[in-house]
């Protein structure tokens, strides 16, 4: 793909990308919850990409040239744990290829939970078919989130 940042190329994730995403996670997060302490956070969130995200879901990496720009992971079940595109990638087509590829990944249908203050991530997600699907609230952070739901 083509896009304002020059060639982008959608890839598996490989495990020589582990810190690429992580330091993009924590970015990407940081600057959209500036009040949050990520960086306290990235012991909890290296534990968790090895143990649960890497091993249980497919994730899909998006590139230019060697520059990580994004990722996202969906489970078998059709979970969206995560669709993180850095910020000089916002706005960009980045973020509706990663969606796309996972679709593609899963076409009977996604799931996923978004911060309900995420208006910015809600907005993507209801663009890109999404329907609202229930409140709750996540188990770690304590926070509300939208339950979000996808089908052809």
């Amino acid at each position: 793909m083509t896009s304002s940042l020059g060639a982008v190329t959608l890839r598996p994730y490989q495990a020589a990308d582990e810190e690429a995403a992580i330091t993009l996670w924590r970015h990407t997060w940081q600057v959209a919850y500036p009040a949050i302490d990520f960086a306290a956070r990235e012991a909890w969130w290296r534990a968790r990409w090895a143990t649960e995200l890497v091993p249980r879901a497919r994730i899909v990496v998006a590139e230019r040239g060697t520059a990580m720009l994004g990722f996202v992971t969906i489970d078998g079940s059709g979970y969206l744990d995560q669709l993180v595109v850095g910020p000089e990638a916002w706005g960009t087509e980045v973020a509706a290829n990663l969606m796309d590829e996972a679709k593609r990944l899963s076409p009977a249908g996604i799931t996923l939970l978004v911060n309900a203050d995420n208006g910015r991530a809600i907005g993507f997600y209801r663009k890109h078919g999404f329907a609202d699907d229930g409140a709750d609230v996540n188990p770690t952070s304590g926070r509300p989130v939208k339950r979000m739901r996808w089908t052809l």
